[in-house]
C-alpha cells in the first residue's frame, strides 16, 4: 500500500504547466489528417460525377446554359450535404477518441490526481497498479512485487519483475532493472513511477508510424452494403446503357440522351447508402455517449442489437457499490452495528485497516473525503474511524515494511506491519480475505484475548455463521494475523490467527430492476458474475429478479471441477455464478457462444482483459475499469451501471431497424425512377422526365429524408422481441420483396400519371411536371410507410419524428418552388399545376400507400 506520507510531494501544478509548455504533451504525434477542404474536395472525386459534370460542360458549349448551371448547382449541394455528413461523422469519432484517452494517477502538489495521460510531464510521479498501462518512459522509484507484461515492445510474453531504489549515493540511476515504458502493463503489484520520457521520446514514439497508421475498422454491414453497392451500380449502369441507346436509336438527340442516362445514373446508383449507415451509427453513438455508454468500435453497435446474453458483474454494476459493514462476527457471536458497539475489538480493526489498499489525503476534513480505494476496504475503515484526524494518527503509529497484494486466486491479502517507532518495536502479520481461505490457512482463533485452538467443530460455527450472514446477501470479509515465523514468502500465510468476519452489503440498484425485467421481455438472459459467496449472490439476484432458486447459481469450485463440454451442458440453467475469479469468465463466455448465443461481458480487471475480449461486446467499467479491460473492450460503461448496458442494446437495436428503414426507402425510391424510364422506353413513350428533373428527384428525396429515418424514434415495442440473428442479412424478414414491390408500383404510378396527361393532350411540359410531381410525393409518402414494417400508416404517430417532418416539408417546398417560381419553371422545364391536375398527381402518388396501409391494418387488428 502506498502511503501518502512515504510519497514525495511530486510536482506543483505550476511547475508541470511550466514543463508542459517546454517539453509538450505526453502524446504521440499523428500523421495530419484530412482538412475539410480535402474533404469537401473528396466528394467529387467519383467516376459518376465527372462523367456527369463533363456531361453538363458540354450541354454548356452547345448552349443549352441554363440547364448545365442547374445541374452544376446540384452537384455542389450534393456535395455540401455529403460533406456535412462525413465532416460531423469525423468529429464526433474524434471526440469520442478524446473521451476514451486513457488516464493515470499521479502526485501533483502533495495530493493524488486523476488526469488524462497526455498531460503528464518529465518528473510527474505515477502510482501503478496492477491493471495500469504505463503513461510514459521512466522508472519505479518503488515497488511492491511489480510485475510489468512487456511483450508490446519486446515479444516476450512473460512478465519482468520491477525492483525500486534506483538512485546512488551520486544521485545517478542505477543498472538494476527498474525502467517502464509507455504501452506496457502493470500485471502484478504496485508501486511509485517517475517520468523521463515523454511522447515522441519514448520507445513508444519509435513505433508511433505503425500505430498511427491503423485504420477505423470497417463495419461489417458497410462492407456487406459496398458489395450490394457495387451489384446495383453494375444494374442500373446497364439499364442506363439501355434507355440511353434505345433513345439514340429512336432518332433523339444523343447529347440529351447521354446526359438523361447519367443523370439517370446519378439518381439510380445509391452512392450514399454506406455514409449514411456510417452516419446513421456515429449519431447513435453519440447518442448512447449521452447515455453514459461510450462505445469505442462501430462495428458493436450492430451486434449490440443482437446480443442475447449480458453477462454482468455485480459490484457497483447491478448495485450501487456503497458498501457498509452491517454485521460483525467476533468472539463468538454476531454484532449488529446499528444496534450494539463492538468490545475486544483492537486486533480486529489493525487487520482490517492496516491490511488495506486504501489512499488517504489527510488534508481533507471529511472521511468521504479523505479515503479513495475499493467500496469493500473504504467501508472496513469507515466502521471503525469517523473523524479524519483519529485515522491519520493509526495510520502513522504504524509502517508496512513487505505485503503480498490481493489476487483473484488465493482470495487474499497479507500484510507485516512494524507498529510503534522505537527500535526493536513488534512486527505483526495481518491477513484478510474471502473467509473460507482464510479459514483453512488458520490453526487458532482469538476469542475475547485469548488464543485457542481453531478446532473441527469451531470452524464448522463459523462456517455456519457466514453461511447465514451470506443469505442475508452481505459480503463477508475474514481476518487473521500472527506473530511468529514471518517469512517473506508465501509461507507467511500459514498457521495463522482467526479474529473474526466484517459483513457488508452493497445495496442493489433501483434501475437495475427495471433494467432486469426489459432484458427478459426482450429475450436476454441477465447472468449475474460476482466473486461473493454464492448465498450473497443468491440473495441479491433474488431481489433483482435475475433468479429464484439455489440450483441456478453455480460456484467457480463447479467450474473448476467440470469440462468445458459439460459447463456447455449445464449453462442453459444457470442465471448466477458465484466466487468466480476471472479465469473462470473465459469459460462461462465461450460455452455461452457455443450455445450460439450473442454474449456482452462486463469487467473491470486486467484478468478480465481475455473474457471481455473472447465476448461478442466486451464492456469495460468507466470508473473502476483498468486501462487494458478498456482497451479489450468493445465498449466503455461511464458510470459503471447495469442499466446502461441494456440502454445500449436497445439504441443498438433501434439503429439496426433504422438502417433497415433507410435501406427500405432509398432502393424502393431508386428503383421506381429507374422503371419509370425504363418502362417507357419499352413502350416507345416520350421520355417522361428530363435529365434535370431526374438529378431534382435525387436531390429533394433521396438526401434529407433518408438521414432523417436513421434518426427515427423506435417502436414501442422494440424491447419485446427477440434479439436477431448475428449473421441475419440486413435483407431479411422479407425487405427483399418490399423494396421491388414498392418500387415497381412507384415506377408504374408514375408512368401513368404521365400517361393520363398524354392521353388528356397535355403538352410534353406538362405530361412530365405530372410525372415529376407523382414520383416526388409517392416517394414522400413512402418515407412514412418505411417507418414500421408491421405496422401502417394509421396506425404510426406520423409526427414523432420531427426531423422526418421538416425534411419532407422542405422537399416539397421544393416542389412548389420548381413549379410557381417563374425563374425555375424556365430551368427546369416545368408548369404550374391546376386543381385537376394536382388531382391526377395525388391519386396516382397516394393510392398505392392507402392500398398497403388499409391491408396492414386489416392483417394488424
Amino acid at each position: 500500500m502506498v502511503q501518502e506520507k512515504e510519497l514525495t510531494s511530486g510536482l506543483s501544478t505550476k511547475e508541470a504547466e511550466k514543463r508542459i509548455k517546454n517539453f509538450g504533451l505526453n502524446e504521440l504525434k499523428h500523421h495530419n489528417k484530412a482538412s475539410a477542404f480535402k474533404i469537401f474536395l473528396s466528394q467529387f472525386n467519383d467516376f459518376i460525377v465527372w462523367v456527369l459534370i463533363a456531361s453538363t460542360i458540354i450541354s454548356g458549349i452547345i448552349g443549352d446554359k441554363a440547364d448545365a448551371i442547374t445541374i452544376l448547382i446540384i452537384i455542389v449541394i450534393n456535395a455540401i450535404l455529403g460533406f456535412v455528413q462525413e465532416f460531423k461523422t469525423e468529429k464526433s469519432l474524434e471526440a469520442l477518441k478524446e473521451l476514451a484517452a486513457p488516464t493515470c494517477k499521479v502526485l501533483r502538489d502533495s495530493s493524488i490526481q486523476i488526469i488524462n495521460s497526455i498531460y503528464l510531464t518529465i518528473g510527474d510521479i505515477v502510482i501503478l497498479e496492477a491493471g495500469d498501462r504505463i503513461p510514459a518512459d521512466g522508472f519505479f522509484i518503488e515497488s511492491s512485487s511489480v510485475v510489468v507484461d512487456e511483450s508490446l515492445l519486446t515479444g516476450e510474453s512473460v512478465g519482468v519483475n520491477k525492483e525500486a531504489n534506483p538512485y546512488k549515493a551520486d544521485g545517478k540511476k542505477t543498472k538494476k532493472n527498474n525502467e517502464g515504458f509507455m504501452g506496457t502493463t502493470v500485471v502484478k503489484g504496485k508501486g511509485l513511477f517517475k517520468v523521463d520520457c515523454i511522447g515522441m521520446n519514448t520507445e513508444m514514439g519509435k513505433i508511433a508510424d505503425l500505430i498511427q497508421n491503423i485504420e477505423e475498422e470497417k463495419s461489417p454491414l458497410n462492407k456487406r452494403l459496398d458489395s450490394l453497392g457495387k451489384v446495383l451500380v453494375v444494374i442500373c449502369l446497364v439499364i442506363c446503357a439501355i434507355v440511353t441507346a434505345m433513345g439514340i436509336i429512336r432518332g433523339n438527340d444523343i447529347t440529351e440522351m447521354f446526359l438523361l442516362g447519367v443523370s439517370l445514373a446519378v439518381a439510380a446508383i445509391p452512392e450514399g447508402l454506406a455514409a449514411i449507415v456510417t452516419v446513421s451509427l456515429a449519431l447513435g453513438v453519440s447518442r448512447m455517449l449521452k447515455k453514459n455508454a461510450l462505445v469505442r468500435k462501430l462495428p458493436a453497435v450492430e451486434t449490440l442489437g443482437c446480443t442475447s446474453v449480458i453477462c454482468s458483474d455485480k459490484t457497483g454494476t447491478l448495485t450501487q457499490n456503497k458498501m457498509t459493514v452491517k454485521e460483525v462476527y467476533l468472539n463468538g457471536r454476531i454484532h449488529e452495528l446499528e444496534k450494539e458497539k463492538l468490545s475486544n475489538y483492537t486486533k480486529f480493526m489493525k487487520a482490517l485497516v492496516y491490511c488495506n489498499d486504501c489512499n488517504y489525503d489527510f488534508t481533507k476534513k471529511k472521511m468521504s473525503e479523505a479515503l479513495h480505494g475499493d467500496p469493500t476496504e473504504t467501508a472496513l475503515i469507515n466502521m471503525f474511524f469517523n473523524d479524519v484526524n483519529d485515522l491519520e494518527d493509526f495510520i502513522n503509529d504504524a509502517n508496512r515494511i513487505y505485503d503480498i497484494p490481493f489476487d483473484s486466486n488465493r482470495k487474499m491479502m497479507s500484510v507485516i506491519i512494524k507498529e510503534g517507532a522505537k527500535e526493536g518495536a513488534n512486527e505483526t502479520c495481518y491477513v484478510k480475505g474471502a473467509p473460507e481461505r482464510v479459514i483453512d490457512r488458520c490453526e487458532f482463533i482469538l476469542e475475547n484475548n485469548k488464543i485457542k485452538p481453531f478446532t473441527y467443530q469451531k470452524k464448522k460455527q463459523v462456517s455456519d455463521f457466514i453461511t447465514a450472514m451470506s443469505s442475508r446477501a452481505l459480503r463477508c470479509i475474514a481476518a487473521a494475523y500472527k506473530e511468529d515465523n514471518l517469512t517473506k514468502s508465501d509461507k507467511l500465510e500459514q498457521n495463522l490467527i482467526f479474529i473474526g468476519i466484517a459483513g457488508s452489503i452493497d445495496p442493489p440498484r433501483e434501475e437495475a430492476r427495471d433494467a432486469v425485467l426489459k432484458c427478459k421481455l426482450a429475450g436476454i438472459k441477465p447472468i449475474m458474475i460476482t466473486g461473493d459467496h454464492q448465498n450473497t449472490a443468491l440473495a441479491i439476484a433474488k431481489s433483482l429478479n435475475i433468479c429464484n432458486t439455489a440450483d441456478q447459481v453455480m460456484t467457480g469450485d463447479e467450474i473448476e471441477a467440470i469440462s468445458d463440454l459439460e459447463l456447455e451442458g449445464r449453462i442453459k440453467k444457470v442465471r448466477v455464478f458465484a466466487r468466480v475469479s476471472p479465469n473462470h469468465k473465459l469459460r462461462i463466455v465461450r460455452a455461452f457462444k457455443k450455445k450460439g448465443n450473442i454474449v456482452a461481458m462486463t469487467g473491470d480487471g486486467v484478468n478480465d482483459a481475455p473474457a471481455i475480449k473472447e465476448s461478442d461486446i466486451g464492456v469495460a467499467m468507466g470508473i473502476s475499469g483498468t486501462d487494458v479491460t478498456k482497451e479489450a473492450s468493445s465498449m466503455i460503461l461511464m458510470d459503471d451501471n447495469f442499466s446502461t448496458i441494456v440502454a445500449a442494446v436497445e439504441e443498438g437495436r433501434i439503429i439496426y431497424d433504422n438502417i433497415r428503414k433507410f435501406i427500405r426507402y432509398l432502393l424502393s425510391c431508386n428503383l421506381g425512377e429507374v422503371l419509370t424510364m425504363f418502362l417507357a422506353t419499352l413502350f416507345y413513350l416520350p421520355n417522361p422526365l428530363s435529365p434535370i428533373q431526374i438529378l431534382l428527384v435525387n436531390l429533394a428525396t433521396d438526401g434529407l429524408p433518408a438521414i432523417a429515418l436513421g434518426v427515427d424514434p423506435p417502436e414501442q415495442d422494440i424491447m419485446r422481441q427477440s434479439p436477431r440473428e448475428k449473421k441475419e442479412s440486413i435483407f431479411a424478414r422479407g425487405l427483399v420483396e418490399k423494396i421491388v414491390i414498392r418500387g415497381t408500383l412507384i415506377g408504374l404510378c408514375t408512368l401513368l400519371s404521365f400517361m393520363v396527361g398524354r392521353y388528356y393532350k397535355m403538352n410534353l411540359e406538362t405530361c412530365r411536371t405530372l410525372a415529376l410531381c407523382t414520383l416526388v410525393l409517392s416517394q414522400l409518402i413512402h418515407v412514412f410507410e418505411c417507418r414500421s414494417e408491421r405496422y401502417s400508416i394509421f396506425q404510426i404517430k406520423l409526427f414523432t419524428n420531427p426531423y422526418l417532418v421538416g425534411a419532407v416539408l422542405i422537399s416539397i417546398s421544393l416542389m412548389c418552388s420548381v413549379l410557381y417560381v417563374p425563374f425555375l419553371q424556365n430551368v427546369f422545364h416545368t408548369v404550374a399545376l391546376s386543381l385537376n391536375q394536382w388531382l391526377i398527381v395525388l391519386f396516382f402518388s397516394g393510392i398505392i400507400a392507402f392500398i398497403n396501409s388499409v391491408y396492414l391494418l386489416i392483417k394488424t387488428k
